[in-house]
């Protein structure tokens, strides 16, 4: 069995001794014996002969001899920089140091940990060690979303901010093997980040971080200017993103780029610093020379460049890029060259089958931490005494520290992960809810005058507006009203918090994303519901965030999607109904204006909370009054008290009987209220109760609680036959007990939607068909 250190096996013991209640744990020793299971370090030991043949390790052995025999100045760019001429003093080389072998060390000890099945990730950050200058730039309160290559910079940070070299290497090792103690994710994924004021996490998808750090840079100063109790930022931190160079093919990163640029243009702050490295391999595919061409042909903002290879030049230029950004409020990109990517993309990376073994060999042989440490003992900033005493020791913390991460429980339960999903509900003070059941429809007649849903919507938004002076509402075409009149006079009196942006829905729900985590309450309107399509990754990403992160950097915000369903101009763009519910997302669809405002209210009440909703506009139900001829039925008074709210478990109901239950939502209400009158006249079936149940992502609770007391259910569904919402709730009841034995779906035919005259809709004849049927 390996050697393991007293202390270690003690850590290691009271970690899991929590978890295992009523297991007495003499001593360490009798623990270590009585388990089954090999620790890593027995792992580690066992197969140490092909470990040692791994060229991670044989490079990591290769360099502490170097150190030892003070060889490294092979490694040592030319510069015309020192580290005194860019301001470097002896406790700054020391940090970045430290930083650079400990980005090392702990990707050698991720592939050993890999290697024998401890480990999950393995991205290696190998070749871009001297970023951590990156790190020692920024201000601890400046926002920073990392590449996930670009862990010195996280590591210099912490660092810096006193934190101990031990419990930052832990840390990480926790990432790496996916320990439930991770603190950064909670065992969900080995994201970079870990300070949850400043550090926003950054999982491995291309360039996904860029748009929200663009909506953070301008969401900082827009929060300073709103002057909020307690802004989540200081108005003049510098929003930091880096990613590869890759990554700047995708789209994410051209939409980001696109509204920095515009923002500058229009003269709003914005001061975002893109951090671009480049080792000329997107995993696979060369880049041919092509990113800095990329940054010339795409970018006009300011481009600074520096040798990756080269610490002062990595300080010096990085520091020009962020106190330019800062001082002028305007995007800026930095540059790092010249990179070598050692030891591949991850451990599954198939180097060979693209690159020539010489490739391969002349890759791992460069050494830019190594050319670090011959500066740094050239300008006497450091003997390799002490650097060898300093690489050894950590070395050997990092080992140890896998060794704790890898015996650490895992998340091993869904339950586990649900309960993640997203930010717990909030409970509303003083709020009101209405009945649940209503007899009939209820009479608009008495009191306030009633109105169509519209006006009854734009009223809701001048409310939250004016009662949260966190809330700006952003959109496309939002500032004259848009195309239904929706936020028709919010602009003239609140002003910019009403503002329009360019027709990109990659950058709308990115920049809603960072103006959240700025300290503002975003409300984003997409336009039509297909053009959610358009930003479907950005959206998801939005909805992962709150899990991966384990709830600690929520994005609560308000979508609202409008053009839902029929309307007014038809086709598959104007008219979709199609929903993305993905977990993590609040999804509702009132279909009256007295419910929808107590809805939004709510709503907001949780995206204050962290929580994502997705409000559902149906276009037909906008402006409608009548449900029977002209009985002007379909108006609504404005339920005037503001605490007055309708929470994601409420159904409302329609009707007394108890024998067939149609279940609908949206548009589907009015159209189920139809069909149940066409039941009782034309096929004399009394007893019908319709129940709009507006809340999809999952099964209100009121609904779980009613239906057992129907003989049979009819869901009515306006989405399209098999990607309807209801389809779950049916799997979800079915399970649960609690669905009638007799039961029906129906939904719009799985068609996209034409111009013209075909009917691709639910409609009532699907309804009393389906009811007619079961009864």
């Amino acid at each position: 069995m390996a050697t393991v250190s007293p202390w270690l096996l003690a850590a290691r013991c009271s970690s899991l001794a929590v978890r295992l209640p009523g297991t007495a744990l003499k001593s360490p020793l009798q623990f270590t014996h009585a388990r089954a299971v090999a620790t890593l370090a027995e792992k580690r030991a066992a197969q140490a002969a092909q470990i040692g043949k791994l060229a991670e390790v044989r490079r990591r052995d290769e360099f502490r001899t170097q150190l030892k025999e003070g060889a490294c100045a092979q490694h040592d760019r030319e510069s015309h920089l020192s580290f005194r001429d860019v301001g470097l003093k002896t406790d700054d080389v020391r940090l970045l140091l430290d930083a650079g072998f400990a980005t090392f060390l702990l990707h050698v000890e991720a592939r050993v940990a890999n290697h024998v099945g401890e480990a999950f990730y393995t991205i290696g950050p190998c070749g871009e060690e001297l970023l951590a200058a990156v790190g020692l730039v920024l201000r601890s309160s400046d926002p920073a979303a990392l590449h996930y290559r670009h862990l010195g910079t996280t590591l210099a940070r912490a660092i810096g901010s006193g934190r101990a070299i031990e419990d930052i290497l832990l840390d990480r090792a926790r990432g790496y093997c996916v320990s439930a103690d991770d603190p950064v994710s909670g065992g969900m994924h080995c994201c970079l980040g870990g300070d949850p004021a400043a550090d926003f996490l950054v999982t491995s998808t291309l360039a996904s971080q860029s748009t929200p750090a663009v909506g953070r840079a301008a969401g900082l100063r827009l929060a300073s200017h709103l002057n909020l109790k307690n802004p989540k930022m200081p108005s003049d931190a510098v929003s930091y993103v880096s990613l590869g160079e890759g990554s700047t093919n995708n789209g994410h990163f051209l939409s980001a780029v696109n509204m920095s640029e515009y923002m500058q243009h229009r003269k709003f702050q914005c001061p975002v610093v893109f951090g671009i490295s480049d080792n000329g391999q997107s995993i696979s595919l060369r880049s041919y020379d092509w990113t800095l061409k990329l940054l010339q042909q795409r970018l006009g903002m300011k481009v600074f460049r520096a040798d990756a290879n080269d610490l002062a030049a990595i300080y010096q230029e990085t520091s020009k890029a962020i106190e330019y950004s800062r001082k002028k409020g305007v995007p800026a990109t930095i540059y790092f060259h010249s990179i070598a990517r050692r030891f591949g993309h991850a451990s599954t990376d198939r180097q060979e089958a693209y690159l020539s073994a010489e490739e391969i060999q002349a890759a791992e042989s460069r050494n830019a931490l190594a050319g670090a440490c011959a500066r740094a003992v050239k300008e006497g900033f450091l003997t390799y005494d002490e650097l060898t005493a300093r690489y050894e020791k950590l070395e050997s913390m990092t080992r140890d520290a896998f060794d704790i991460a890898a015996a650490e429980p895992k998340i091993d339960s869904a339950d586990a992960c649900l309960r993640l999903n997203s930010q717990p509900l909030a409970a509303v003070p003083g709020s009101k809810s209405v009945p649940a059941a209503t007899v009939a429809i209820a009479s608009s007649k008495g009191g306030e005058n009633p109105k169509i849903m519209r006006s009854l919507m734009t009223r809701v938004f001048d409310e939250v507006l004016e009662s949260r002076p966190e809330v700006v509402y952003i959109g496309e075409d939002v500032t004259h009203g848009g195309y239904y009149k929706i936020t028709e006079g919010l602009r003239d009196k609140h002003h910019w918090r009403v503002a329009d942006f360019p027709p990109d829905e990659t950058s709308l729900v990115g920049v809603g994303m960072g103006y959240s985590q700025a300290g503002l309450l975003p409300i984003v309107e997409i336009p039509y519901s297909k053009y959610l399509d358009c930003g479907a990754d950005i959206f998801f990403e939005a909805c992962i965030m709150n899990w991966v992160s384990a709830g600690k950097q929520p994005c609560g915000m308000v979508i609202r999607l409008q053009g839902f369903d029929k309307g007014v101009f038809g086709g598959n763009f104007h008219t979709h109904n199609s929903l993305h519910i993905p977990p993590g997302l609040d999804v509702i669809a009132h279909s009256n204006g007295a419910d929808y405002v107590r809805g939004m209210r709510y709503a907001v009440a949780q995206a204050a909370a962290g929580r994502l909703v997705m409000s559902v506009d149906s276009t037909d139900l906008l402006n409608r009054r009548h449900l029977f001829d002209k009985d002007d039925n379909w108006r609504r008074p404005y339920p005037a008290d503001s605490g007055e709210v309708m929470t994601f478990d409420e159904v409302r109901t329609y009707g007394e009987g108890t024998k067939l239950a149609i279940v609908s939502y949206g548009n589907g209400v009015p159209t189920s209220l139809i069909a149940q009158k066409r039941l009782q006249d034309e096929h004399g079936m009394k007893g019908v109760t319709v129940i709009d149940a507006p809340y999809l992502s999952g099964v209100p609770g009121d609904l779980a609680k009613l239906l057992p007391s129907f003989d049979a259910v009819v869901f009515a569904d306006v989405c399209k036959f098999g990607q309807h919402p209801h389809a779950g709730w049916i799997a979800k009841l079915q399970a649960d007990g609690i669905l009638p034995q007799k039961w029906r779906s129906v939904a719009a035919p799985a068609t996209y939607n034409p111009l013209g005259r075909a009917v691709t809709f639910l409609s009532e004849d699907d309804i009393v068909g389906a009811a007619t049927q079961l009864m």
